[in-house]
């Protein structure tokens, strides 16, 4: 098949990292990019030696029109996502999106019912659930026995993103992660956050229950001094734990009447996940086959999860039920 002609729009700290990647892959052709700061444009063009039939623009909406177009990655501020998304899927572009997917559930759920319609590929940069840790640590899940609790961890000094809190940046990682290794969603949440730097929550602990009674509490924050990476699934017959700073999936599994056990390292491929995130987002092109991992649904769904933790906020940390809100949301938007 001949390579996909694709465009990246946002060439900042994360959209270069998809663009050198696309750059590098045989099946993908990088036809333009866009971003609105023309510095910048130049400058990831001297860094990456585009050849100058690159398209550069600091207009989103012009480089849809490249002529041949194909593909989209866009990844600007999740405040643009719904107006770039649609205006792709409306020229029959397949779309790779940054998370979160959009910023309001029903605005997710219109683009993926918008995708089905124009036959076209939207998928969610949902990084972790290609990281081969988390694909590893996904099949050891059945040997923890029956599952007690979670916890995750996830903490920076920076950066601190404004255009989002800190659930809306650093939450979704760990729900995504949780939902994958379940193969289930929350059926009810719980949030509450300080601020200290900025007039958004920069700290947040969450609580996530789901339909078998399994509860996960999650502790987020751009205000550490100290990054932390860690999140584990503890069973009455083993704990599974990822450590992503010591790039580690580790597994627990105690004999009977053991006290103490070690902990072993489990084996897995060291490959770049965001290399499989476009290899995958090719694939799909190529195929035009919905992504069964990381779909424009699967993101709508951690939308949803994060529009009702932040209903949560708003209600001072009460508990909000995922489907009664839902249905709330839906008889709103009627």
């Amino acid at each position: 098949m001949p390579p996909v002609k694709l465009a990246v729009l946002g060439v900042g700290r994360w959209g270069v990292h998809l663009l050198r990647n696309f750059l590098a892959h045989p099946h993908a052709q990088v036809v333009a990019i866009a971003d609105p700061n023309a510095d910048r444009l130049t400058a990831v063009a001297d860094d990456f030696q585009l050849a100058a039939s690159i398209q550069r623009s600091i207009d989103w909406l012009q480089v849809l029109h490249t002529p041949n177009l194909e593909a989209v990655a866009i990844v600007t501020p999740a405040s643009l996502h719904e107006a770039l998304i649609e205006a792709a899927l409306t020229q029959k572009l397949h779309v790779l999106a940054e998370k979160p997917l959009t910023l309001h559930p029903e605005a997710a759920r219109r683009l993926c019912e918008l995708s089905d319609r124009q036959q076209r590929q939207l998928v969610v940069d949902h990084t972790y659930l290609f990281h081969p840790a988390i694909q590893q640590g996904q099949q050891q899940i059945p040997q923890l026995g029956r599952l007690r609790y979670g916890y995750a961890t996830r903490t920076h000094p920076a950066p601190i993103r404004q255009d989002v809190d800190v659930l809306w940046d650093l939450a979704i990682h760990d729900l995504s992660i949780f939902n994958f290794w379940l193969r289930s969603r929350p059926i009810r949440v719980q949030a509450q956050a300080q601020s200290w730097r900025s007039d958004r929550a920069d700290l947040a602990w969450v609580k996530l229950e789901y339909p078998s009674g399994f509860g996960a509490t999650l502790h987020l924050c751009w205000s550490n001094p100290d990054k932390q990476r860690r999140m584990g699934i503890v069973g009455d017959r083993g704990t599974l734990i990822f450590d992503e700073l010591d790039s580690a999936v580790l597994r627990w599994l105690p004999s009977e009447g053991e006290v103490r056990a070690s902990l072993d390292a489990l084996s897995f491929a060291q490959t770049e996940p965001l290399w499989q995130v476009c290899d995958h987002f090719l694939a799909c092109i190529q195929h035009n086959q919905p992504s069964p991992t990381s779909s424009g649904w699967v993101g709508a769904e951690l939308v949803q999860i994060l529009a009702a933790l932040t209903a949560s906020l708003q209600q001072d940390g009460a508990w909000v039920a995922i489907e009664d809100w839902q249905q709330a949301e839906v008889r709103k938007a009627e």
